[in-house]
């Protein structure tokens, strides 16, 4: 299926928009239960059964266990990852705000992605550093600095 490139722009676009949403939901999900693990589960629990859901109604499930028997041990740590975002937001968000908080997100964001895409890490295409790249880089480390300084 191929899909249009404006999709393949907006979607991303779309998440990282929706990331601090996220935060500030999680965050005072866990000031009324009082529990930061908690409300992260429940932001677990909650997306586990959506996504469940969808998989069940376009059948998208893998037949059988041969699909698995590939993988390596590092393939089953994407929700691990996850659960770190969620419960920093969770936890951090609301103690620094969201601009802050998304900001030190995007620095951590790009700071990997230049190092997975320089090495090809992941899966990634392999595209080595430059000093563009880097430039940029600075720059968003320069914004983290300033907003922190705002």
């Amino acid at each position: 299926m191929s899909l249009p490139s404006w999709f393949l722009l907006a979607l991303p676009l779309l998440s990282g928009a929706m990331m601090p949403l996220q935060a500030g939901v999680n965050g005072q999900l866990a000031r009324h239960i009082d529990s930061v693990l908690s409300a992260s589960l429940i932001s677990f629990l909650v997306g586990s059964l959506a996504l469940l859901i969808i998989t069940l109604t376009q059948r998208d499930l893998p037949s059988g266990l041969a699909p698995f028997k590939g993988l390596s041990w590092w393939h089953w740590t994407g929700g691990l990852l996850g659960v770190l975002f969620v419960v920093s937001a969770a936890f951090a968000g609301p103690r620094i705000g969201a601009l802050l908080f998304m900001s030190l997100v995007l620095a951590g964001q790009l700071s990997a992605a230049l190092l997975l895409d320089h090495f090809g890490w992941a899966g990634f295409p392999q595209a080595s550093v430059s000093l563009g790249k880097l430039a940029g880089l600075v720059l968003i480390v320069a914004g983290v600095w300033l907003i922190r300084r705002g």
